[in-house]
């Protein structure tokens, strides 16, 4: 495509993460995709081009990942996946300030869906390739590269797909890293990095009401839409409680000291809340979340509909998923159905280990003095797919962010943007990490 050339103004990642932001991957779930295809080509060109061999793998028409393995020095040790996802959620163009899929660089950030979730680990990722394979280096163990399709929608035409019928892509493969972790937050002016080392479980259910059709200027006592309405609402408030996992106990008495606040006295939720912007990271990883997003019933004003439908997206947990589905059972009553559409489970790995060392160690070569901590993430990563496999993964797409921004407002957030100087800062980090793990 040679898109790359446009702008030789721009970084190597920058520059990678806007072609690949022009790519519409779009993933509405449920199978309505608008595909991987040009994007995963895109990508495989980048890599035959550092002299590798990508296999390009089709769950379906369209539904592209590509896969890579990198000859490391030393040879007899296990396998690092270092992988990336291809899609990207939907974007209203109506509520942005730039077109969402135009790879927009202004006011020292690329903006466009994908620019943090996650075109911009997939450009660092290549560009760390580029920076090791392109000056005649290698990384000291194998890499298995890969840009997987389908992510947003868990994974079933993506990672999942591949695992259950390539695994032997992953030969010698025992642990991996991906997004949503080595970025960092700012703690009342100093700085610090989350390291993620656990993902909640994901359960997708649709719940069902039925009740009897007629016309709507009737009494009806059973309406569908009434009795599915009293489920959303009772799951949507239902407040669930504070438990703190292992890694989260860590977490919170890691920020209690940062802070200097006496968690014993605040609790867990008001040492979260301290951390500001960063708790719209931490503060779901404190408990389970049940969000109602999607209704649809009836098809005309003046009809009672029979049956109403929602879409909840619960996050459990890790090892919680049984209880919670039992209690949302529960909340909403024999009377409206829950089926499960997609299940996946909780990871959660200690904050130690070689891997964890080094990636702490290359944060602070990079930034030094900085508190690096452990982090449980309230989504979900193509990681869950890799654990079927044995391969433990951890999420780091190193960023160094300005205090000021709101980062977790990017995740799937309208005017979705990552600033220039921290794609850099990342491919500087993973390049290093690669070479020297």
């Amino acid at each position: 495509m040679g898109m790359a050339r446009e702008s030789d103004d721009l970084d190597p990642t920058a520059a990678i993460a806007r072609d690949l932001i022009r790519f519409d991957t779009t993933n509405w779930g449920e199978g309505r995709s608008k595909g991987e295809t040009e994007a995963a080509e895109y990508v495989a060109g980048i890599l035959r081009r550092l002299d590798l061999d990508p296999v390009l793998v089709d769950s379906e028409p369209r539904r592209t990942s590509v896969i890579a393995r990198v000859p490391g020095r030393e040879r007899h040790l296990p396998a690092l996946v270092v992988h990336g996802h291809l899609d990207v959620v939907p974007a209203d163009p109506a509520h942005w300030t730039v077109d969402p899929f135009a790879g927009v660089v202004r006011d020292g950030m690329l903006w466009g869906r994908g620019a943090v979730d996650m075109k911009d680990m997939d450009a660092m990722i290549l560009t760390a390739l580029q920076h090791i394979l392109g000056t005649g280096r290698a990384p000291r163990r194998d890499l298995v590269i890969a840009f997987f399709a389908d992510e947003e929608a868990g994974g079933v035409l993506g990672s999942h797909w591949i695992v259950d019928t390539r695994p032997e892509l992953f030969a010698g493969a025992t642990e991996a890293i991906s997004e949503v972790g080595g970025y960092s937050i700012d703690l009342r002016g100093r700085r610090a990095y989350l390291l993620q080392t656990g993902e909640k479980a994901l359960v997708w259910v649709r719940l069902r009401a039925h009740g009897t059709a007629a016309h709507g200027s009737r009494v009806i006592r059973d309406n569908a839409v009434t009795r599915l309405a009293e489920a959303v609402a009772a799951i949507g408030r239902r407040e669930w409680p504070v438990r703190l996992t292992e890694t989260t106990e860590q977490l919170v008495g890691a920020l209690a000291r940062l802070l200097d606040v006496d968690a014993q006295r605040l609790g867990p939720d008001e040492v979260v809340l301290a951390t500001g912007s960063a708790a719209g990271f931490i503060q779901a990883t404190l408990r389970t979340t049940t969000n109602p997003t999607v209704l649809s019933a009836g098809y005309k004003h003046n009809v009672i509909p029979d049956t109403a439908e929602a879409l909840v997206d619960i996050r459990t947990l890790p090892g919680e998923e049984d209880a919670v589905l039992s209690e949302v059972r529960e909340i909403v009553g024999d009377d409206v159905e829950v089926e499960v559409l997609h299940r996946d489970i909780g990871l959660e790995t200690p904050f130690e280990g070689a891997l964890v060392e080094r990636m702490t160690a290359t944060l602070r070569a990079h930034d030094p003095d900085v508190p690096v901590l452990p982090y449980l993430m309230s989504g979900g990563t193509d990681n869950k797919a890799l654990s079927k496999l044995g391969i433990v993964g951890y999420g780091f797409a190193p960023l160094r962010l300005p205090a000021d921004l709101d980062f977790p407002a990017m995740f799937h957030g309208v005017d979705e943007r990552v600033p220039l100087d921290a794609l850099t800062f990342g491919a500087e980090v993973l390049t290093e990490l690669l070479l020297d793990y």
